[in-house]
């Protein structure tokens, strides 16, 4: 990282003075107003602003706790460990990401004067134009559109591996500088949306918080299967192709994503056909047959169940020009 943005972020606070002076924990009132600690985004935003960034307090220990926001965490340098939904042990690393969504419970051991980690604040409609970069038709992306902004009262987080993904890198500093010198929230907006577009295409690093490391892993492959082979695609032959059995990657699938395999296959042949129909002149045969369907009037029952019109009508009405 740029080494005068590096002196910036590693300032010691007011806050961080008074615990070094002898205060023994953390001021609560600085975060919030209420009885439980959920830190309030209205005491960490200024009126109108949809993000910004603070440093991680160091040398307390930071106690349980949730936010009113999404809260993504970026390690400059050193480490930190947060214990999660009082259950998971996390140490992140310099270069690490790690997104919490509004229900999600933490607490941050004490760090030392080197371990620098700088906090997002983000409301959740900041994504709205993030979210609108990611192809539409990607369950991975949707999985991760969910997994933040769910409405549902579940504690999920999303923890990337990325050190050593020089462009992901770039964007989280370009995106640190942006809402430090120029407090735009739109640049800062693209520059989220081009930092998801670039952590999917590494969906291997990504650890959704549900499941230990190698089930994890297996569940984004799925999720990439789909999203390569949608086609063809054949869950019995994915499942014999990574030496499991159907029933433990349903199992997982259902468990991570809420849905089963067949749903996101459908999830995913909608979205293309309806990209072909608004993109394309391709004929609506053709587009069944591009999506994998050989069941015309299959095909077209689905398609109206979800989408309430035929395909024809549904070009009618939303082909682009």
């Amino acid at each position: 990282m740029n080494q005068l943005l590096m002196q910036r972020l590693t300032r010691i606070t007011d806050e961080e003075r008074r615990l070094l002076d002898g205060q023994n924990s953390v001021d609560k009132g600085i975060y919030t107003d209420a009885k439980d600690f959920v830190v309030d985004s209205r005491k960490m935003l200024a009126t109108g602003k949809l993000i910004d960034i603070r440093p991680n307090t160091r040398f307390v220990h930071f106690p349980n706790h949730r936010h009113n926001y999404v809260e993504v965490i970026y390690m400059c340098s050193g480490q930190t460990t947060h214990i999660i939904n009082s259950s998971v042990k996390i140490v992140l690393k310099e270069g690490d990401l790690l997104f919490f969504n509004q229900h999600t419970y933490h607490e941050i051991l004490p760090a030392s004067q080197r371990d620098v980690g700088i906090n997002f604040i983000v409301l959740p409609e900041f994504f709205d134009v993030s979210f609108q970069m990611i192809e539409k038709d990607s369950v991975i992306g949707q999985f991760l559109v969910s997994t933040l902004c769910q409405e549902e009262n579940e504690g999920r987080y999303l923890y990337f591996e990325v050190s050593d993904v020089p462009q992901v890198q770039n964007l989280v500093e370009n995106l640190i500088m942006s809402i430090m010198d120029y407090g735009d929230d739109q640049i800062s907006r693209y520059t989220m949306g081009l930092l998801f577009m670039q952590l999917l295409k590494r969906a291997d690093l990504i650890n959704n918080g549900n499941i230990d490391q190698y089930d994890n892993r297996l569940v984004f492959t799925i999720l990439q299967y789909i999203e390569d082979y949608y086609k063809e695609a054949n869950f019995t032959a994915l499942a014999c192709y990574l030496h499991q059995t159907v029933y433990k990657l349903s199992k997982l699938l259902k468990s991570a994503t809420g849905s089963t395999f067949k749903d996101l296959l459908k999830q995913k042949r909608m979205h293309k056909s309806i990209q072909l129909l608004c993109d394309t002149d391709l004929s609506v045969s053709n587009i069944i047959n591009a999506v994998g369907y050989e069941n015309t009037s299959y095909f077209y029952r689905v398609f109206e169940e979800e989408y309430g019109v035929s395909p024809k009508e549904y070009r009618k009405n939303f082909k682009r020009k």
